[in-house]
C-alpha cells in the first residue's frame, strides 16, 4: 500500500513549519512517528490558540 503523495507532502510542510526539521529528517521518520508529530503539533497548536 502506498501513502497518498499530497498527504505525505501536507505532513512534511507542517513538520517543517513548526519544528524547522529539514526534509531529510522528516522522510527519515516511521510513517507513524510522522503521523504522530503532526499529530501532536496539531494539539500544541489548538492548545495554544485557546489559550490565547
Amino acid at each position: 500500500m502506498t501513502y497518498a503523495t499530497d498527504r505525505l507532502q501536507e505532513e512534511i510542510a507542517y513538520v517543517a513549519y513548526h519544528f524547522h526539521w529539514s526534509l531529510e529528517e522528516i522522510l527519515d521518520l516511521e510513517h507513524h512517528d510522522r503521523r504522530r508529530y503532526t499529530e501532536a503539533i496539531a494539539s500544541l497548536v489548538t492548545r495554544a490558540g485557546a489559550e490565547g
